[in-house]
């Protein structure tokens, strides 16, 4: 864990900038593989996106440690606090030094139609109903982005006896957690 350099107050590189929105799947994708590496089960956690040439610039001493080619850097950061994740979201706000931010969390996913499913009583299905439901597949999601506004998401399929992993990509996967992390970046 780290805190993102201070923002280079030099000219703004353009070509560089442009470069941002383009690396942000790859940095979500090396977010989850990253988060994958210790396995399931694991609590929610959040990264600050920060531009890597910015980075090696402000602390040389990561050179051999951060991959120079990465246009986008991420940096674990400390534990969110226990309770609602929105009311943490809400308490972030990112230095101009970070880029962008990513959060990596264990959810349950239900199949089509499931979710629009009702209980008994006539009400949406609650978090405990999905997680008990007989169609439900684990998953972990990671939703990046930028300041700029771009996004990225990325949710790997818990592999069961059924049913092989599975990873699926697409900006839109998660638009709530989306406009919460945007929320972070925001002046």
């Amino acid at each position: 864990m780290g805190s993102p350099p201070d923002r280079n107050d030099g000219p703004v590189d353009a070509e560089h900038d442009a470069e941002l929105p383009r690396s942000l799947p790859a940095a979500a994708r090396e977010v989850e593989e990253f988060v994958a590496s210790g396995g399931w089960d694991q609590p929610i956690q959040l990264f600050a996106l920060v531009s890597t040439s910015a980075l090696l610039a402000r602390e040389p001493n990561l050179v051999g440690q951060v991959d120079p080619g990465s246009t986008l850097t991420p940096i674990a950061q400390d534990a969110l606090p226990d309770g609602d994740l929105a009311e943490a979201l809400s308490g972030i706000e990112w230095p101009d030094a970070v880029d962008g931010c990513a959060l990596a969390q264990e959810i349950v996913v239900l199949p089509p139609g499931a979710d629009g499913a009702e209980s008994e009583e006539g009400l949406a299905v609650s978090p405990e109903e999905a997680a008990n439901h007989p169609e439900r597949r684990e998953a972990r999601l990671v939703a990046a982005v930028l300041r700029d506004g771009s996004a990225a998401c990325v949710l790997r399929l818990r592999a069961d006896d059924l049913v092989p992993e599975e990873i699926v990509e697409h900006p839109e996967l998660a638009p709530n957690l989306v406009t919460a992390l945007r929320a972070t970046l925001r002046p």
